[in-house]
């Protein structure tokens, strides 16, 4: 295999990922944007005068970085989760197997293209919902920092729940009872402060909850633990969640039969 073939098959495996989602782009990237927006009416309205997070930061403002985060966190894992479960039940993996790719490359092409549906959709949440209130940016390479990575190990999480499951009965239980629970008790629509003290600790093993107080840090430059701490165990989360998809492709569990 030389390097041209190699960086075509990477590209082409990349385009079609990308492509497979911008055709449905009223589901992948439109639906989730109405239910953030569908969020934060419900919540900022009933909450906005009762929930004081930070001062001089308004409730709403505090609720749409952790929107913003949530979303992009939730379809940077579909994207790459349905497609792979998909290839498999309709029996085109093998196409993407056979073809001229490193596993790196396979893993990267998959990555990147989940990055992109959940930054496009992180990007339309906070642009239908910034008319809401003033938000600030603090920080913004904190927020690009965040954002990016948090996107890759979501995917690359994603990655391993394609591979693992067999139908799609076993992904929806891997994002109802693994995913979802993790995002929305991630202080999305609070800070861990206001939480008992043992709840407190265990938020403290909830890897979510630092990309979502890391992001937000980003933006009003507060947070619940310093923002290099969050950075840290996302990245060691990352490098490690990488480390184990590629040993799985390269010993093709669950995608050689």
């Amino acid at each position: 295999m030389n390097t041209f073939e190699s960086s075509s098959g990477f590209y082409a495996l990349f385009y079609k990922e990308v492509k497979r989602f911008w055709r449905v782009s009223f589901q992948t990237v439109a639906a989730p944007v109405l239910t953030a927006i569908l969020y934060l009416m419900i919540f900022g309205h009933v909450l906005e005068d009762h929930v004081k997070v930070y001062d001089a930061i308004s409730y709403t403002a505090f609720l749409i970085p952790g929107l913003v985060m949530m979303s992009l966190l939730q379809n940077s894992f579909a994207n790459t989760s349905s497609s792979l479960i998909q290839s498999k039940i309709t029996g085109n993996l093998i196409f993407v197997l056979l073809a001229p790719l490193s596993h790196f490359e396979f893993f990267s092409a998959y990555i990147l293209a989940a990055m992109v549906r959940g930054v496009a959709v992180g990007a339309g949440v906070f642009l239908a919902t910034c008319w809401f209130t003033d938000i600030s940016f603090y920080q913004p390479l904190w927020i690009l920092v965040f954002g990016l990575l948090s996107a890759a190990l979501l995917a690359a999480l994603g990655l391993i729940a394609g591979i693992w499951a067999e139908k799609f009965d076993q992904l929806a239980a891997f994002q109802n009872f693994f995913i979802m629970p993790a995002t929305m008790l991630s202080g999305v629509f609070y800070s861990i402060h206001s939480l008992p003290p043992i709840w407190q600790t265990i938020s403290h093993f909830n890897p979510f909850f630092y990309m979502i107080d890391g992001f937000r840090y980003g933006f009003f430059g507060i947070s619940d633990v310093s923002p290099w701490f969050s950075l840290l165990i996302i990245s060691v989360f990352f490098l490690g969640v990488a480390a184990l998809t590629l040993k799985l492709l390269s010993t093709g569990y669950k995608l050689r039969h």
